[in-house]
């Protein structure tokens, strides 16, 4: 991996070794301090998973399973808490693909749900309390926590907690003030799949290219996936970015940015959009003005919208989300604490992210669909 993806994402040479102190009973966090360090109330994963552990994995998750080497007096208690009930499939799908990895496994184990909405905060709470309380009862309990910051002390309660080991799903930005941090966090990094799509574009497009983006809004998840590309490919490819449009990740928002993109800035021959829908506005504008094998467009999060649009030849490439590596690698990290490899594990866990582009088959791309979402289904889920 190179400098510049290591100050982003992993641990590097350049950097700082720092002698914070950390909660009692774990490594003193961060492993080393990377850029920015002092104005984040948070670290990155590169600043707390030891060198290593993260790739290896990944591995692990992306082959077969290997069966559980110890021996069971009864199932293991699994409890989960997180808004499952609202309309995103991220929860069911790594639900899905947790308990059918557990299978492969072959360990027995026993689920209580607790569920609520993204924005019912003090549900969540009444249901940390709960946990807590029957500590006696649960082996593992998993936290998709309804807003970070809101939900910090219900982590820090149930981190604590001797009866259950804490795993986190849905974030990777472990906040420093924490006086018990979980024991990992599960999650997808927008910055990471920024990278990869920079290594994958400079490789195919080369130096000196001049691009727009159809940006969602200001914030970091849009600071990662549009301002850390644009900031390695302008840095080791020395691309020029002619015009930025905020599309505040709607369809209407891509179709507009675009259209003025091609009317106003020709030069540009390369469309970034931060996500599906705007990816989807995109194309269909350069459609209507024939000019869709003329630009080269992008989206994110490789959605079976997305791959449709590539096998139909409009859109170029798209960062891919292995889907079910969440809920997979959750699997395997229950695995290793019950072999007591605990200490083998990454501390923040992140799904591997590859790019599906116009250059594959149709086979290809199948495969790479079927990959992402092997335990949890190709297609939309039935709920």
């Amino acid at each position: 991996m190179n400098t510049f993806n290591k100050l982003l994402l992993a641990t590097s040479a350049i950097c700082t070794f720092s002698t914070a102190a950390f909660a009692e009973g774990h490594t003193k966090l961060p492993l080393v301090e990377l850029p920015g360090i002092e104005g984040r109330d948070y670290w990155v994963p590169g600043e707390v998973n030891a060198e290593g552990k993260l790739e290896a994995m990944q591995a692990v998750v992306g082959k077969e399973a290997v069966k559980f080497s110890g021996t069971q007096d009864g199932p293991i208690q699994i409890a989960l808490i997180y808004p499952s009930a609202d309309t995103s499939d991220f929860w069911a799908r790594n639900y899905i693909a947790m308990t059918k990895r557990l299978e492969e496994l072959g360990i027995e184990f026993e689920t209580t749900e607790f569920a609520s909405r993204q924005i019912e905060h003090s549900l969540q709470s009444t249901y940390a309390n709960q946990v807590v309380q029957d500590s006696d009862l649960y082996d593992f309990v998993i936290f998709g926590p309804s807003e970070l910051a809101i939900q910090a002390d219900n982590i820090d309660k149930m981190a604590q907690s001797d009866g259950f080991s804490t795993f986190v799903w849905a974030f990777h930005t472990p906040l420093k003030d924490l006086k018990n941090q979980p024991d990992a966090w599960f999650d997808f990094s927008s910055a990471a799949g920024a990278l990869t799509m920079c290594d994958y574009m400079l490789d195919r497009l080369g130096t000196d290219v001049t691009m727009a983006m159809n940006r969602g809004i200001p914030g970091i998840t849009d600071n990662q996936r549009s301002g850390d590309f644009k900031a390695c490919v302008e840095e080791k490819g020395n691309w020029t970015t002619a015009y930025e449009h905020y599309g505040e990740y709607q369809r209407e928002g891509g179709f507009e940015g675009t259209s003025l993109i091609m009317q106003a800035y020709p030069e540009a021959t390369i469309i970034h959009n931060a996500n599906t829908a705007m990816a989807m506005g995109s194309v269909e504008a350069q459609v209507a003005l024939g000019k869709e094998k003329e630009i080269f467009s992008t989206g994110w999060g490789g959605t079976g919208l997305e791959l449709d649009a590539i096998r139909r030849g409009e859109l170029d490439a798209t960062p891919m989300r292995m889907g079910d590596d969440v809920g997979a690698a959750t699997a395997e990290a229950i695995k290793a604490h019950l072999e007591e490899r605990e200490s083998e594990l990454p501390f923040v866990f992140l799904g591997r992210i590859t790019v599906a582009h116009d250059q594959m088959s149709a086979e290809e791309i199948d495969a790479l669909e079927q990959e992402a979402f092997r335990f949890s289904g190709v297609g939309a889920l039935e709920r």
